[in-house]
């Protein structure tokens, strides 16, 4: 790449990074520094969390940062209102109801949805569909792996193709429970 600017963060880059996500505890939520690959995602186009993007944008390659979201940055907070009591039957037969097991299914509008079991009482099953990771302070430790220019499609698709992109739409494997790349 020809200059110092290409290599910024900055809208129509594919960026990999390594990162290790920590709650306020220390305790490590989620990493893909063991022996993965960097994450790859395109700068602008919403694949991150809105304030780890921010943080992000003008750094180069070999950055390391640490960066801290208060929830408003990154899953919001607990929405009292999305915990809810239903029935048993409301779910698949057979299936094992108990607290923390996660379900995904369809909202009204057709959108991929989850929701975790939160108490089990009788025939009433409180459900929450807030995210795991609402109402809390994530601690990232982020490494800038690479920054490159998006291709056209990578632009038009609104995400990064190849190694640590989708590879065939499936992505990063880390982003089922905490929804977005680099929870």
């Amino acid at each position: 790449m020809a200059g110092n600017e290409a290599q910024k963060i900055a809208a129509g880059k594919v960026v990999g990074i390594y990162y290790t996500l920590k709650n306020a505890a220390g305790e490590v939520l989620d990493t893909n520094r063991k022996g993965g690959r960097p994450l790859a995602y395109l700068h602008g186009a919403g694949n991150l969390l809105p304030g780890l993007e921010n943080a992000l944008a003008g750094k180069e390659k070999n950055d390391a940062l640490a960066i801290e979201l208060a929830p408003s940055e990154g899953y919001g907070e607990r929405d009292p209102g999305a915990v809810r009591e239903v029935p048993r039957s409301s779910f698949p037969a057979g299936a094992t109801i108990e607290e923390g097991t996660v379900f995904t299914g369809r909202d009204e509008q057709g959108n991929t949805t989850s929701v975790r079991i939160a108490a089990v009482q009788g025939d009433v099953v409180t459900v929450d569909h807030n995210h795991p990771l609402a109402g809390e302070t994530l601690f990232f430790d982020v490494t800038i792996a690479g920054v490159r220019d998006a291709t056209a499609e990578e632009q038009a698709h609104g995400h990064p193709h190849g190694p640590g992109g989708h590879g065939g739409h499936g992505g990063h494997g880390g982003h089922g429970e905490h929804g977005r790349h680099a929870h």
